[in-house]
């Protein structure tokens, strides 16, 4: 007849905890509960209690109380040994825990899709610089696509995107939104134009866009898919300060993020297109590895762009 084996009992269970320990070698080095309890923070009750508690799980006596103090028992000091080296190890631990902060917290690699790592990031990483002097911070800047290969590939510790949907793969946090524009020179005929765009012409125009993978893209795509989709592109390039350029210059028009043309319109180097019909609307998200959470600087990041106005 076969026996089935007892479920182990955890090592938790069995074994005191760091402050109990913490507190027999007090009493060994003070030899009173009283100043043990008083180093320690705690009350003398409740000091009584934790040493109780200890007896109780290893089933021996270990301190001897009389009103000249605390004394160890013989099997006491057998355990005060032992917790002795126990509390050391758990030092070297902390330390070696802290160590890993220390490197976390030293620098901090930031992924961000173009109109973010141009417009947005350098605001808040002159405010990370003033809570955080010694973390060096390096920013690889790309297309939303390349955000999350560059999370999932564990070369970024955060990274930001714009689009319509979280990346696969990636947790999010929506910390804004953007619109999108259509514009042109003001000497291109939609330069002058009045009369809104409707979904269907802008769809069969071909314009200057970004590269497909782009958070622009994406969202210009999705608006579009219901008029037969994105005209082949006059031009595609794969920076928003080209694609500007290239509409400034007259080549075609173009649909950017508005905190992209801002400067431009001001000018009149650009004008806005009015469009009807279609929403061009987009949210601005942090994005991270599913099941994480951000730490450290990145943390600290993260709270800084909830910040903005």
């Amino acid at each position: 007849m076969s026996s089935v084996a007892e479920p182990a009992v955890p090592l938790s269970h069995r074994v005191p905890d760091l402050g109990a320990l913490e507190l027999l070698l007090a009493v060994a080095r003070l030899g009173s509960l009283g100043r043990a309890a008083r180093e320690l923070g705690i009350t003398q009750p409740a000091a009584s209690s934790r040493i109780r508690s200890m007896e109780r799980m290893l089933g021996v006596a270990l301190v001897d109380r009389s009103p000249r103090g605390s004394q160890l028992t013989e099997s006491g000091a057998l355990v005060t040994d032992w917790a002795g080296r126990v509390v050391e190890a758990a030092e070297a631990f902390d330390a070696g825990a802290q160590a890993l902060r220390v490197r976390r917290d030293s620098r901090l690699r930031v992924a961000a899709s173009m109109t973010i790592a141009e417009y947005l990031l350098p605001g808040w990483l002159i405010a990370l610089r003033g809570e955080r002097p010694g973390t060096a911070v390096s920013l690889l800047a790309g297309n939303s696509a390349a955000v999350a290969g560059r999370l999932l590939a564990h070369e970024a510790d955060l990274g930001f995107v714009e689009g319509l949907a979280t990346p696969e793969g990636l947790d999010s946090a929506v910390i804004g939104h953007d619109r999108l524009l259509v514009v042109a020179a003001p000497s291109h005929p939609w330069g002058r134009r009045r009369k809104p765009l409707g979904p269907g012409e802008l769809a069969a125009t071909p314009l200057i866009l970004r590269e497909k993978g782009s958070g622009t893209r994406q969202v210009l795509d999705a608006a579009l898919a219901a008029y037969g989709g994105l005209a082949e592109p006059l031009l595609e390039l794969a920076s928003t300060t080209a694609v500007k350029a290239a509409a400034v210059s007259g080549h075609g028009p173009c649909v950017l993020s508005e905190l992209a043309v801002g400067e431009e319109l001001s000018a009149h180097r650009l004008a806005e297109v009015p469009v009807e019909g279609v929403s061009l609307r987009r949210d601005l998200r942090a994005v991270w590895p599913a099941g994480s959470r951000p730490a450290g600087p990145a943390r600290d990041l993260l709270s800084l762009t909830r910040r903005t106005p």
